[in-house]
């Protein structure tokens, strides 16, 4: 620009200097062919030739740019001239009269030469005219050499204005630069940049402060004014730009504020450490909220309930790990979608009304749902609130549903039990009226068999005293059941009252082909317990398992201390037809039985379960028979079904008492 512009003007300036020259040479040809004309008149009329030789040489000699004059009279004859080689004719015929009195241009054998043409008049009679050659040359020299002068002066001015520009250009860019580095820097990521350039002194330095507790000591990044709690008495707690106003009377401030770069640098600079911290705060605040997500999620997915989360339009946004393992989704596959493509039509239908009722109400739902999903029949308690924002509309809808599917069972076995408590009361009062009355009948049958010697007759008496005997026997099983519980005292030998049952039992089992074997532990200590009793459940056991076989079968007894569990095993397995698996959980209750009529009442297992539980033990059914419990000689028996096997468990705890009674009766 200041070349382009410099040579401009120069030229501009040559230009107009070289017309001046030329229009300041031509006047003065004109102004010497005029007085010239003047001089001229007076020879004229006196036609004295040697004057006008005189006049005209007297000026052609006195001025060295002058080639030619000559002087004619009013009929254009040459009255005198100053060629020495003759006179040149065709100088009569250019700028002749009639045309304009301006010097006209001729291009001669000696150059370009101006030619002026001067009436020569007395009044207003023209005499004659003077003509006058000036050359060229010496102005077309002066208006080279001006030309020169213009071109150096313009070149050195331009040079120099180059060489300022530079330096200023240099200063300028230098800061532009290093702010666009710092710019560069921050953009791949680097905000520890320093645009400004360091000062020589600092706010503490030229206060002489020791206040090493203000934000503004030893930060050289930022200056004091850009930051907000300084301990300078006129900024107070006012933040950039608003403490500005006193900031700009500070000492400080007029020492340190530089031009409009270096504003612009160091409150770039400023912008930079901010923005850092700023970025410092939020990667804080972003990992300490990722870590509270992650630890929210963990326990969404960690609890067994049910979790989801729906926008406005019932679209899920969130699902928990049961929710997902439940319906074999995974939670992308449900994210976005809604109840219809997860629930059946019914269902589903049901979901979408109670939750826009919830969207459209504000209030929570609370019910309990019966799901059935394949074979599967679960309960679950459902509960669905509204999510609200920060401006307390609502944002969504939280579905929690806890599986209270054996909360249910636990509900139906209380009132099991209850009815069953009730139902022992009553067997028992029902029981206690009957024995009385069947007492009496089974005696006077008894005794009217002594004195009846008919055999038809004797043989009625003898079928109603049998089954007189099979109502005493179910009598004592429903006052056995209705007993609550037992005071149980005195040592039990496990393995010896099961040897004793299984001596009892085994010349029958004989006669209908089934055998028992049986593997005792003999490390088993002596049980605090009913003895009776127990042998009561041992029978029980034994002769279900043999009705249950019927013919040629084999029946294993086993007990086994768990010392770590604290308990000892008793396991009574037959190789019968097994129970079915949706009788296992029913065989306990009072009047169930598979048997058919008249060969079973359905209370010998539930009198067992009863004296176990008084026991502090358990029992329970597995069928088919697990490998934990089936001998080899099953294997090798032809038994004709998977068989089950009774496992009942009694706690160790009343060894101590077992052996601290049999202490006190030693020391008896």
């Amino acid at each position: 620009m200041l070349v382009f512009c410099g040579l401009g003007v120069g030229l501009i300036l040559s230009t107009m200097s070289s017309g001046a020259l030329l229009e300041e040479g031509r006047k003065r040809g004109m102004a010497l062919t005029s007085s010239l004309a003047f001089q001229l008149a007076e020879p004229i009329l006196a036609m004295d030739f040697l004057q006008m030789k005189n006049l005209i040489d007297n000026v052609h000699n006195q001025y060295g740019d002058i080639i030619y004059i000559f002087l004619t009279d009013a009929n254009s004859n040459i009255l005198s001239h100053t060629f020495s080689g003759g006179f040149p004719t065709d100088l009569l015929h250019v700028n002749v009269e009639g045309q304009k009195m301006q010097p006209i241009l001729l291009a001669t054998e000696q150059g370009l030469v101006y030619d002026f043409n001067v009436r020569v008049r007395l009044g207003e009679k023209n005499l004659g005219t003077a003509r006058l050659g000036l050359s060229r040359k010496e102005i077309d020299a002066q208006i080279h050499r001006q030309r020169l002068t213009s071109l150096f002066s313009t070149l050195g001015v331009v040079g120099l204005g180059i060489i300022l520009a530079l330096w200023f250009a240099r200063t300028v860019t230098l800061r532009l630069n290093r702010l666009r580095k710092s710019v560069g820097e921050i953009v791949r990521g680097n905000l520890d940049v320093q645009a400004g350039f360091s000062l020589e002194k600092y706010c503490w330095e030229i206060m002489d402060c020791d206040h090493k507790e203000c934000p503004a000591y030893g930060d050289v990044q930022r200056r004091c004014w850009y930051l907000a709690g300084t301990l300078c008495p006129n900024c107070g707690d006012k933040q950039y730009p608003f403490k500005m106003e006193n900031c700009r009377q500070c000492s400080v401030f007029k020492h340190n504020f530089g031009d409009e770069l270096q504003d612009l640098a160091e409150a770039f600079d400023a912008m930079a450490v901010t923005v850092k911290n700023h970025i410092e705060e939020l990667t804080e605040r972003e990992k300490t909220i990722a870590r509270q997500q992650g630890l929210l999620k963990s326990i969404m997915n960690g609890t067994p309930d049910f979790i989801t989360l729906q926008d406005t339009n019932l679209n899920y946004t969130f699902a928990g790990k049961a929710f997902c393992d439940y319906f074999n989704m995974d939670e992308k596959d449900i994210i976005g979608k809604t109840d219809s493509d997860i629930f059946t039509k019914q269902q589903a239908e049901i979901n979408a009304y109670e939750s826009k009722q919830i969207l459209a109400t504000g209030l929570p739902l609370a019910k309990e749902i019966n799901f059935k999903r394949s074979k599967e029949q679960k309960w679950f308690h459902v509960v669905k609130v509204p999510v609200y924002d920060q401006d307390g509309s609502i944002m969504g809808l939280l579905l929690t549903a806890r599986d209270i599917s054996m909360l249910k069972k636990f509900q139906d076995q209380l009132i099991q039990s209850q009815k069953m408590e009730d139902l022992g009361r009553l067997s028992g009062g029902v029981a206690h009226e009957i024995n009385t009355p069947l007492g009496i009948i089974l005696g006077y049958s008894q005794l009217m068999m002594d004195d009846i010697d008919d055999d038809e007759l004797l043989e009625g008496m003898g079928i109603i005293e049998k089954q007189a005997k099979v109502c005493r026997k179910i009598v004592a099983d429903l006052l056995g059941f209705s007993r609550n519980s037992v005071a149980v005292g005195g040592t039990v030998d496990i393995n010896k009252s099961i040897q004793q049952v299984i001596r009892l039992v085994e010349h029958a089992f004989f006669m209908d082909r089934i055998k028992i074997i049986y593997a005792l532990d003999e490390n088993i200590p002596p049980l605090s317990g009913d003895q009776e009793r127990l042998k009561q459940v041992w029978l029980n056991l034994l002769n279900n398992a043999a009705d249950i076989i019927e013919q040629d079968g084999v029946i294993h007894v086993q007990t086994k201390l768990l010392v770590k569990e604290q308990k000892l095993v008793v396991s009574i397995a037959d190789s019968g037809k097994g129970i079915a698996a949706e009788h296992l959980n029913i065989i306990f209750d009072p009047f169930f039985t598979t048997k058919q009529v008249g060969k079973g009442t359905g209370l010998g297992l539930s009198v067992s379960f009863g004296i176990i539980k008084d026991h502090g033990g358990k029992i329970l059914a597995l069928s088919p028979v697990p490998e934990d419990y089936l001998p080899k000689e099953f294997l090798a028996c032809d038994h004709s079904g998977p068989g089950a096997v009774f496992v009942v468990e009694l706690p160790l705890r009343m060894v101590e008492k077992a052996k601290g009674t049999e202490k006190r009766d030693r020391t008896h």
